[in-house]
């Protein structure tokens, strides 16, 4: 198996208001609308998108029922900080839960960290270091 992700699917309560958060809070584009699922534009990157939640569950054989901190974390890295704080700045209006707000990183960099109205957290990210950087945009 290779370290490629074909689709990051998230799995949602309300699909209807996270697709406004991600479309009219964050300014994604839908790419298909499936009803039961949405995927967003991609840019050339793994595409992103929505299910129901306890649909989705049931598809891959485990509980919908779950809290706290997931394990995964969705990083999107720019190119500079004064777009880190925008995006933050975006997401806070969105409805999102500002987990971190952005600033100095321990390891050199800024960034800041929300969590989207389901609980998917977002860490977003900028670093001077290094020209090779995955950035998101």
């Amino acid at each position: 198996m290779k370290a490629h992700v074909s689709s990051i699917l998230l799995g949602v309560r309300d699909l209807e208001a996270a697709k406004r958060f991600y479309t009219e809070g964050l300014g994604w584009k839908v790419g298909s609308d499936f009803g039961i699922s949405v995927f967003f534009e991609s840019d050339g990157a793994s595409p992103v998108g929505l299910y129901n939640r306890e649909g989705l569950a049931d598809q891959v054989g485990t509980s919908a029922d779950g809290s706290g901190f997931s394990g995964l974390v969705l990083t999107y890295v720019v190119r500079s900080e004064s777009r880190v704080d925008e995006v933050m700045a975006e997401a806070a209006k969105a409805g999102a839960t500002i987990l971190k707000p952005a600033g100095a990183l321990p390891w050199g960099g800024y960034g800041g960290t929300f969590a989207d109205p389901d609980g998917y957290v977002w860490s977003l990210g900028y670093s001077a270091q290094g020209a090779d950087q995955p950035y998101a945009e």
